[in-house]
């Protein structure tokens, strides 16, 4: 194989062979916008009012996903993560509430003005006493929140972990995935107990998440930093093993959100998180400022090809196949699949290297395990600017 030069951050290849809680729902991994990492949890709109979780934020953001082209491409879920509460349920009825001053149109108004854009919305609640930010959480009200999301037409549910006994969650979140699909309103289903259980020394039943839940967070919530990115890679590669089977449609690993247009990655470090991405057929789901992306970071999160690799219908979670030279080698395979039963692939190339210069590497085929005899065609889908 050709030499590799200068692999400052990744190179995503894919390569195509020669001859060219069943619920239905998230048959490939879902893709869409979520606050959480670039807004957290401000709730000051009067310090911040381009800022705040309001309701104001989710209506711009669903513009620009349609006005710049995302939801052509697939990004089509608006999520509110924690923080749009108010601190108590209603009195009488002990329903949730929206926080008031932020959401003062109501959430099924809100949810409607998305849907009004061919969108989809999405919903933030915890399998505990609060979530993770001190609002009310599900614990003793379950039923009650699920008919609540189903009247607000919600079409993703996300149910965080904090404040609950980890004990409780192999029990907890499937009976909320029965509740939520028993208002018979169809809603993706995002879970989070294994990041929690994990957090504990106790491994998840992996079998039990791929029944009940249409995704779930592995690990800790990423940062606005390549740091933060190679971490999550690290415990994806050094878990695959365990993990990777249970990936596929219907219900899928979730190393969490994207966070291409921030402040912590420069333009190679977004094309590294977009590529690894695809290869472990991760949601799509962006936390950014959609109004500030820059344009060469927007050409990324719109790679048509990258896209199509995450949403490859085998469904199939690619896997790092080998550490050399501190260059790393992630595969995963895709269509099209030839009769003989080989696959084709996409090869993403990341380097760790710190030493700055150009660097050159050969890979023999049979070290990627590509090992059909009629070939490969090689199509470059995203390059290092440097290399």
């Amino acid at each position: 194989m050709r030499k590799i030069q200068k692999l400052l951050v990744s190179l995503t290849i894919i390569i195509y062979n020669c001859y060219a809680l069943e619920n239905g729902l998230a048959r490939t991994p879902p893709m869409g916008w979520m606050h959480w990492e670039r807004y957290r949890c401000i709730t000051d709109c009067s310090k911040y009012p381009d800022e705040c979780i309001s309701e104001q934020l989710f209506k711009r953001t669903s513009d620009y996903l349609v006005f710049e082209g995302y939801a052509d491409l697939g990004y089509e879920y608006v999520i509110i993560d924690d923080c749009w509460l108010e601190k108590t349920r209603d009195n009488a009825t002990e329903k949730l509430v929206e926080d008031r001053e932020r959401f003062p149109s109501g959430l099924k108004a809100l949810a409607d003005y998305i849907h009004g854009k061919g969108l989809k919305f999405g919903l933030y609640q915890d399998f505990g006493t609060q979530t993770c930010a001190g609002y009310p959480g599900v614990i003793k009200h379950m039923a009650l929140d699920a008919q609540s999301f189903a009247d607000w037409d919600v079409d993703y549910v996300k149910l965080d972990g904090c404040y609950a006994d980890i004990n409780e969650m192999d029990k907890g979140y499937p009976e909320f995935g029965r509740l939520l699909n028993r208002t018979g309103r169809p809603m993706v289903y995002s879970c989070s107990w294994p990041v929690y259980q994990e957090d504990k020394g106790k491994l998840p039943d992996y079998k039990a998440l791929k029944k009940h839940c249409n995704l779930w967070r592995n690990w800790q919530d990423i940062n606005d930093s390549l740091e933060s990115v190679f971490k999550i890679m690290d415990y994806f590669s050094k878990n695959q093993d365990r993990i990777q089977p249970h990936a596929g449609p219907g219900h899928w690993n979730d190393p969490d959100m994207l966070i291409l247009g921030n402040y912590g990655l420069s333009y190679d470090q977004s094309k590294l998180q977009m590529a690894v991405w695809s290869i472990l057929a991760a949601p799509l789901i962006m936390s950014n400022d959609l109004k500030a992306v820059r344009p060469e970071i927007k050409e990324i999160l719109q790679n048509k090809h990258i896209i199509a690799v995450d949403q490859d219908p085998l469904g199939i979670q690619g896997r790092r196949l080998l550490l050399k030279n501190d260059i790393e080698v992630w595969s995963r395979p895709i269509i099209p699949v030839r009769t003989d039963g080989n696959h084709s692939y996409a090869i993403a190339f990341v380097s760790r290297r710190s030493d700055g210069a150009p660097y050159a590497i050969k890979f023999r085929l049979n070290e990627l395990n590509l090992v059909s005899e009629k070939g490969y065609i090689v199509t470059v889908s995203i390059t290092s600017t440097s290399g």
